[in-house]
């Protein structure tokens, strides 16, 4: 394994130990909003400084984007490495005590991810991959799914939460999907969705407004696990965008072809 997924991984367990002592007793955890239905915890800031704290010992000079603290760069200014870091994706999840959240580290190297680690600390499942070697669950390797037609396949989405402007069309393509697949899901973190993509659980997943900490680590996941991932226009501009569609390459296209429709 690579010793800078080794440090990543270090990391995303370092937070992990911090969101299940917090778990343990979620009376007592202060909640702030930052917009409507968006929260941040005291835990998602002592997981993100704990995450930031392994990963700037052992690259200093690396940048950082992170969720709760923006973006930094390394001790000599701009990096082509940066760090791009969701602590607690599911932070609404885990302050009702549902058990879908995860921890999210990415590594992009001039914009081109280069690992990823996503942490579910309740399962105690970790999901890694490197760009050219593979995607694995807990150090078994993992594919996408094989599924080929949308009507046996189970499709994972995150409905809006902050912002409604695109809500007619999210119902739309729900509704399209809902009768053209064997199911939807909405669990509630993204990085997650794209890791169970990465391993089969899902055959799909769509969304609109995601942020870079939240498809990081999960894109290239897929594409190691030999799934695609793209825009609704199938290019490769979700990461600015934030909208975004995966799925294997058999029901890629099938999945892409509805969004489009739906999104002119």
């Amino acid at each position: 394994m690579h010793p800078t997924l080794n440090i990543a991984i270090k990391a995303a367990r370092r937070a992990g130990q911090i969101i299940n002592r917090a778990s343990l007793d979620l009376s007592q955890i202060k909640v702030a909003t930052k917009q409507q239905s968006d929260y941040v915890t005291e835990v998602d800031r002592a997981a993100e400084a704990a995450i930031i704290e392994v990963l700037t010992d052992a690259y200093p000079k690396y940048a950082i984007l992170a969720e709760e603290s923006g973006a930094s760069t390394g001790s000599e200014g701009d990096s082509e490495f940066q760090w791009i870091i969701d602590p607690l994706d599911g932070t609404t999840n885990f302050i009702h005590g549902f058990p879908q959240y995860a921890v999210s580290i990415g590594l992009a190297q001039n914009g081109v991810m280069q690992h990823g680690v996503i942490y579910d600390p309740n399962r105690n499942e970790i999901f890694t991959a490197s760009k050219g070697g593979g995607a694995f669950l807990n150090d078994k390797r993992i594919r996408v799914g094989n599924r080929v037609k949308l009507a046996d396949a189970l499709i994972g989405t995150g409905f809006p939460y902050r912002v409604f402007d695109k809500m007619d069309q999210y119902l739309a393509i729900f509704k399209e999907l809902t009768q053209k697949t064997a199911g939807m899901r909405r669990p509630g973190a993204a990085s997650l969705d794209l890791a169970w993509v990465a391993c089969g659980r899902l055959d799909g997943f769509w969304e609109f407004g995601l942020s870079p900490w939240d498809m990081a680590a999960g894109s290239l996941l897929i594409t190691e696990a030999g799934g695609l991932v793209g825009d609704p226009k199938g290019e490769q501009d979700f990461m600015a965008s934030g909208d975004m569609l995966a799925g294997n390459p058999k029901l890629f296209g099938q999945l892409l072809q509805v969004i489009a429709q739906n999104t002119r």
